[in-house]
C-alpha cells in the first residue's frame, strides 16, 4: 500500500490505497517512517516527492477501524513527521487531492507543497476529540499565521484549494494531468545539484 520508486536521485513515495481514500494503517506509518528515515542516510538522494494514487483524495487520516483502536494518538504520526522534516534533501508534497485528518503532518513537514483545484483541506480534531500531533499546529501557524491555523484546527472548516493556495498552505495549484510534471520540475534543480550543497541550502532556510 504503499509504493517506493527510486530514480537516481529522485525517491517518489506513493499511498496506494484509493478503494479506502488512502487512509492509513499503523503499518503504513511505520512503513513511511522507515523510508524517510534511510532517506536521511541515503547520500544521493536529492528530491523525495510524496503524492496519492486515485484522483479525488491524497489522504483521509487515519484508517477508521485502527483509529478507533487508538491509532489516532499515536506516535507513529510525529515519528513520520520528524523524519520527513529532517530530510536533508527538497521534499514536495504533490497532493492529489484531499488531504486530512492526521495526514497533515506528512505534508506539512515537506518543504513544498502542490495539489490539484478540487483539493480540500481539513484538520477536524476539535470536533473529533483529539489533540493534533505536538510539531503540526507551529508548522502550520508558520505557514498560515496563528488565526488561520485556529481556523483549521478549532473551527474545523474545510479550505478549498484557490484559498490554501492564498494563505500559503500549498505553494502551487496545478491541474491533475500535470501536477507530477509540476512536482519534477521543481525539483530539476535540486536533481543536478550537489547533495552537500543542498544540506547547506536547507539547514540555512531553517535558520539552522
Amino acid at each position: 500500500m504503499i509504493e517506493l520508486a527510486k530514480e537516481g536521485g529522485l525517491w517518489t513515495v506513493t499511498l496506494n490505497r484509493p478503494d479506502k481514500a488512502n487512509s492509513l494503517t499503523p503499518a503504513m506509518l511505520e512503513e513511511l517512517a522507515e523510508i524517510a528515515e534511510a532517506g536521511a542516510a541515503a547520500e544521493s538522494l536529492r528530491a523525495l516527492i510524496l503524492t496519492g494514487a486515485g484522483t479525488r483524495v491524497f489522504s483521509a487520516g487515519a484508517d477508521l477501524d485502527a483509529a478507533r483502536a487508538g491509532l489516532a494518538t499515536s506516535p507513529l504520526w510525529e515519528r513520520l513527521s520528524g523524519a520527513i522534516a529532517a530530510l536533508p534533501c527538497l521534499t514536495i508534497a504533490a497532493l492529489n487531492g484531499t488531504l486530512a485528518g492526521g495526514a497533515f503532518g506528512m505534508a506539512l513537514a515537506c518543504d513544498l507543497r502542490l495539489a490539484v483545484p478540487d483539493a480540500r483541506f481539513f484538520y477536524p480534531v476539535a470536533q473529533l476529540g483529539y489533540l493534533p500531533q505536538p510539531s503540526d499546529p507551529g508548522r502550520l501557524a508558520a505557514l498560515v499565521g496563528p488565526s488561520r491555523a485556529r481556523m483549521i484546527l478549532l473551527a474545523s472548516q474545510k479550505i478549498a484549494a484557490d484559498e490554501a493556495l492564498a494563505w500559503g498552505l500549498v505553494d502551487r495549484v496545478a491541474p491533475p494531468e500535470a501536477l507530477m510534471a509540476e512536482a519534477h520540475g521543481l525539483a530539476a534543480a535540486a536533481l543536478s545539484g550537489d547533495p552537500q550543497v543542498l544540506r547547506g541550502i536547507k539547514a540555512m532556510c531553517s535558520g539552522a
